[in-house]
């Protein structure tokens, strides 16, 4: 492979497709638009996990991993995620998912306003440590921590949350974010804290090490350029059927995912996935779509699609799956124990739905949350999610004249004030711009909300 991409037919074909596997991701347990569990029956099987074999290290990890991103909350009156995260619910999901073959569990200081590292040492530490990897990330975002000491402190405490006295994967977050190079040495290089988790990883405190990508490709690169310095064992992107042609298209800023992947590839390092779902999106589509998928193969759910994709890639080592519940669970281990691999028609489909799904207009958003807590209260990601409900199910409402106006309108209304508090909408957005450098997506965040802000008070002074 050279450096420009390639199609993927024809890198299909030179890696040898046939026969390999991999796994899955879903979103938060609201908003699917297919039933979990279509299709399916009978019970799930313990033992047809696919699995795939770490070339540094030897690991056996599952093709399906847990993300540990999107935990799921003991219910509250404040329609927010202040909630304390559901560590029973946790437990449960965890026992379920080590049972029938799921051994990668993914988190972040960052996750669940701080708490997802705790939650996940809880219900591991409840199992013998080698039957499970933990992949966990040097989260040091903030300017605050770019110190060595900071940074060193925060490595430290993720071990303390997680109940180990070493961590299986640890990564980089999301190099690439912010001002690109620039910040990646301010939290990386220029600190030390590279040098530092290199000589960690020669220490056998860290297994295995690698960083996860968003934004700035020359700091992708440049990271592979050095990898006879680093020795990646593994790196994390976002890839996902829409994403593998079309991210740059979505936003300049982003990468397509073909060319991520083959970068990978033609120097042999493992890729996790993440985002095969887009936080939800690519399972919550526009009603034609979702026939569409589900005309091809009845007995699948929607989201199984896009799991399947990733895990045909024969360079994917596992995808992670924010499963925050047992429905998405089951699911997913119904798509991947074991994998049934696309075939070279599946992938056209997909493509040729990928081209379909950019003709609306949804903002994308995939409710990963950096952009939270806004400083003036806004929900954002619940205002795109409820701004794409209503254009997948064609009740955003323009004309007038149209016979479907008044019901459109309605929908989008009401539907739009019992799912985002009236002091949490976009007319509160002052146009601060704090969450824009936070977003992996690159969202103009405050432009949308001041669009998503118009075109309410249109519908309000529009009644028909």
């Amino acid at each position: 492979m050279s450096k420009k991409t390639i199609s993927r037919r024809t890198f299909f074909k030179t890696a040898g497709l046939a026969g390999l596997a991999s796994a899955g991701l879903t979103a938060a347990c609201v908003g699917r638009k297919d039933s979990a569990d279509a299709g399916a029956s009978g019970e799930i099987p313990t033992d047809a996990m696919t699995y795939r074999q770490s070339p540094s290290t030897g690991d056996r990890v599952s093709l399906l991993g847990f993300g540990m991103m999107r935990l799921p909350l003991v219910p509250n009156d404040k329609d927010d995620q202040s909630g304390d995260i559901d560590q029973e619910l946790v437990n449960e999901l965890v026992d379920y998912a080590l049972a029938h073959g799921v051994n990668y569990f993914d988190t972040s200081p960052a996750y669940c306003k701080g708490r997802s590292e705790t939650a996940t040492g809880i219900a591991l530490s409840r199992h013998p440590r080698d039957k499970y990897y933990i992949a966990t990330k040097l989260s040091n975002f903030d300017p605050s921590t770019w110190s060595r000491e900071a940074s060193i402190a925060m490595y430290r405490e993720s071990m303390r949350c997680l109940q180990v006295d070493y961590i299986d994967y640890m990564l980089l977050h999301a190099v690439g974010m912010g001002n690109g190079m620039e910040e990646f040495r301010a939290r990386y290089i220029d600190n030390g804290m590279l040098d530092f988790l290199l000589e960690e990883r020669r220490a056998g405190r860290i297994r295995n090490l690698g960083f996860s990508y968003h934004g700035d490709v020359k700091v992708f690169d440049y990271l592979l350029e050095h990898h006879d310095e680093y020795k990646w064992d593994f790196v994390q992107i976002q890839l996902n059927y829409l994403d593998w042609s079309y991210a740059k298209e979505i936003n300049p800023i982003n990468t397509n995912a073909e060319y991520l992947y083959g970068e990978l590839t033609r120097r042999g390092i493992p890729a996790v996935v993440m985002e095969p779902l887009l936080g939800g999106r690519l399972s919550a589509l526009p009603d034609n779509i979702v026939t569409r998928l589900q005309q091809r193969e009845p007995q699948r759910s929607v989201a199984s699609w896009a799991f399947r994709f990733a895990g045909s890639l024969p360079g994917v080592y596992t995808v992670l799956s924010g499963m925050t519940c047992m429905e998405h669970l089951q699911d997913n281990l119904r798509s991947f124990a074991p994998l049934q691999p696309l075939t070279d028609e599946d992938f056209a489909f997909l493509e040729a739905t990928a081209e379909l799904i950019m003709q609306f207009e949804t903002i994308h958003c995939n409710d990963c949350k950096y952009c939270m807590p806004c400083p003036y209260g806004l929900d954002i990601p619940a205002i795109f999610t409820h701004y794409n409900k209503c254009i997948n199910e064609g009740n955003i409402a323009t004309d007038t004249r149209d016979p479907d106006y008044a019901r459109a309108r309605r929908a989008f209304l009401v539907g739009y004030d019992r799912s985002v508090p009236k002091l949490r909408q976009a007319s509160h957005c002052i146009g601060c711009g704090e969450c824009v450098r936070h977003c992996p997506q690159n969202i103009r965040i405050p432009a949308e909300m001041r669009r998503i802000d118009a075109y309410v008070e249109r519908l309000k002074t529009r009644p028909s």
